[in-house]
């Protein structure tokens, strides 16, 4: 593989990894084999250079520990493995579902004539989980701030006389 897909590779990992919080689904994002996806991941998470852009893209997506991964994860995340699932006649091997993506599934249920129904997390309710997050975190900084300036010493020039 050319040095520069392995760079590509490398920054799709952080990145995904900073999103996600999980090191084989960031591998595998990245486009690396999933035999190997895992250990792979964890050796990027050895690297300095990786763990600073980690750090770099957890920051500009307004870090919200693992509960906001868990929930991009279920609003952004991929189905597709969840579907193929579905729709498969058989599996072509027991440790066949150990390698699917089945993190958005929320219950799978075998009914009597023989057919599989699978649920999904709700996309829309992750999402509207994700903005309460977000508007909490930003009335946080809003309130610290106010707080910050009522605490915070008199500024020179100002006495109490002025007042």
């Amino acid at each position: 593989m050319p040095a520069n897909s392995i760079k590509t590779q490398k920054e799709l990992f952080c990145c995904w990894y900073a999103a996600l919080g999980c090191v084989e689904e960031a591998a595998l994002r990245a486009g690396f084999p999933h035999e190997s996806a895992l250990a792979k991941g964890l050796s990027l998470l050895k690297d300095p250079g990786c763990r600073r852009r980690i750090s770099a893209f957890s920051q500009a997506l307004s870090q919200g520990g693992s509960v906001t991964a868990g929930l991009r994860r279920l609003a952004f995340g991929s189905c597709a493995d969840a579907v193929s699932l579905a729709f498969a006649d058989e599996l072509s091997s027991p440790g066949a579902v150990k390698g699917l993506d089945l993190f958005c599934v929320s219950e799978i249920k075998r009914d009597k004539g023989g057919g599989v129904e699978i649920r999904l997390f709700d996309r829309l309710k992750a999402l509207e989980k994700l903005y309460e997050l977000e508007r909490m975190g930003s009335e946080g900084d809003t309130a610290r701030s106010l707080i910050d300036a009522l605490t915070a010493p008199a500024e020179e020039g100002i006495s109490d006389e002025d007042q």
